[in-house]
Order: structure tokens, then C-alpha cells, then sequence
């Protein structure tokens, strides 16, 4: 079982130097899992053999400390076919590893059935904050829709002092500015706001248009998800005819 690089991780043909989780791009992420709250303990190799028993695995890779080469709690699991990375998520989330639950979720960014526009700017972050303790300290809020991105220098790996963590739902969101906005996380006092659009002049996230196409999408998926009741009972069967007096 191979592991290239400093990095510490399981590298896939092509992917490259995969540091700290950037270059998300180059995997599969439909087909990748955030795995999280991993014990010191826990290998590569450990990962591997839990996570081969939903499907056919293409790479693991846990992001390790330049420094102690000790992983960072947290990892990625890419999958050959994205159903197989859903099925992880039904049947390990939350499974022990030395006594510690772990957590797993979809590290693609779904566009159509997840994206709402509940993504936030996590601003002033102390060098030490990284994408797990971005994800374990904003998912109390809420589902995390994908990986949180620190934004890191290209040639160093060293965080820029900010990030982006993107909800499925406003109320998370909302919840999470609330209680996060000028708190502080590694004895620095962050800023939490709506990340500003892309490819906009100056509008932010979080806008009443957003909002309401959230809540009308929310409406249809539970419209979709309601069970069809129409065989709820079996088939119909004829009406038998008792004679009357019997």
C-alpha cells in the first residue's frame, strides 16, 4: 500500500501534490466522502479496509502534519461510482474507530439538489484553523454541503486567514452568523458573513430571491419524497357479492 509524497496520503495516478485537501477539482467528488473525527490512531490502511466494504475505492488520502507527519482527524475516501459513496454515508457514518464516532459526509458540492446559496465568508482565521476545525466547529449549525475551503497560499500550503463554508438550508446559515460573528476560534476573533457572488458587482449571498427559490426547492423535494400511496394497500380486488340471508 503506497503513499507518495509529504503529503502522507494515498495518491491517485495523476491527481498530483493533493495538500491539505486543494485541488479538490482533480478527484471525482461526486464519488468522494469527508471523513472527520478520526482518531490519532487511525491509518490509511484502517480507512481503507472499512470504507472497501460499501464499494470499489480509487484513493484515500489523509492530510498529514508537515511537521509530525501525524494525520490532521480528518480524510478523503474517492469511490469508483458515486452510489457507492452514498451507501458509505447510510451504513459508517458514525461507526467507532477507538472509540471515537466518526463523521462522514459528501465532499461534492451538489449544484442542483444542495446548493442554495447559504455559503459564508469566515474571515481574520488564525494560521493554526484549518479545514477540520472549520468543518467540526460550523457543522453544529447545520449540514455541510461540501469540504470547507481555507484558502491557502499556492507555493506555501499556509492559510490566507480565511474560508468559505457553504450550508444546505438559510436557517443554518443564519444560525451559524448569529452565534459565530465576532467570536473567537484559536484566540482570534473572527468575522462570519454571506460570501459575496461570484461573477456579481458587490452582491452578497443570503439575498430574499435566494431565500424564496430555497424554500420553493425545499417544497418540491418534499412534494418528490412523499411516499406513493396509490398501491399503499395492495391491489384493488372485486367486491364479492354475499347473497343476502347468509
Amino acid at each position: 500500500m503506497s503513499v507518495s509524497g509529504t503529503a502522507g496520503g494515498r495518491i491517485a495516478p495523476g491527481v498530483g501534490a493533493n495538500l491539505i485537501g486543494q485541488h479538490a477539482h482533480d478527484r471525482n467528488q461526486d464519488a468522494t466522502v469527508y471523513v472527520g473525527n478520526l482518531d490519532p490512531q487511525v491509518t490509511e490502511e484502517l480507512v481503507w479496509e472499512l470504507f472497501t466494504q460499501a464499494g470499489p475505492i480509487v484513493n484515500v488520502y489523509l492530510p498529514k502534519d508537515r511537521v509530525t507527519n501525524s494525520h490532521q482527524g480528518y480524510g478523503f475516501v474517492e469511490y469508483r461510482a458515486e452510489e457507492d459513496a452514498d451507501y458509505s454515508i447510510k451504513v459508517l457514518n458514525m461507526v467507532k474507530l477507538y472509540g471515537k464516532a466518526i463523521r462522514i459526509n459528501k465532499a461534492s458540492q451538489d449544484k442542483n439538489s444542495n446548493e442554495v446559496g447559504a455559503n459564508l465568508f469566515i474571515g481574520n482565521l488564525d494560521p493554526e484553523v484549518d479545514e477540520k476545525l472549520l468543518y467540526d466547529t460550523f457543522s453544529a449549525f447545520g449540514v455541510i454541503i461540501n469540504t470547507p475551503k481555507l484558502m491557502r497560499d499556492p507555493d506555501t500550503g499556509n492559510s490566507k486567514g480565511f474560508g468559505f463554508v457553504s450550508y444546505d438550508c438559510f436557517e443554518a446559515s443564519d444560525a451559524s452568523i448569529e452565534a459565530m460573528n465576532g467570536q473567537y476560534l484559536c484566540n482570534r476573533q473572527i468575522t462570519v458573513s454571506y460570501a459575496y457572488k461570484k461573477d456579481t458587482k458587490g452582491e452578497r449571498h443570503g439575498t430574499p430571491a435566494e431565500r424564496l427559490l430555497a424554500a420553493q426547492r425545499r417544497a418540491n423535494q418534499a412534494e418528490k419524497s412523499r411516499p406513493h400511496t396509490l398501491f399503499a394497500s395492495g391491489p384493488k380486488q372485486q367486491p364479492q357479492h354475499i347473497p343476502e340471508g347468509q
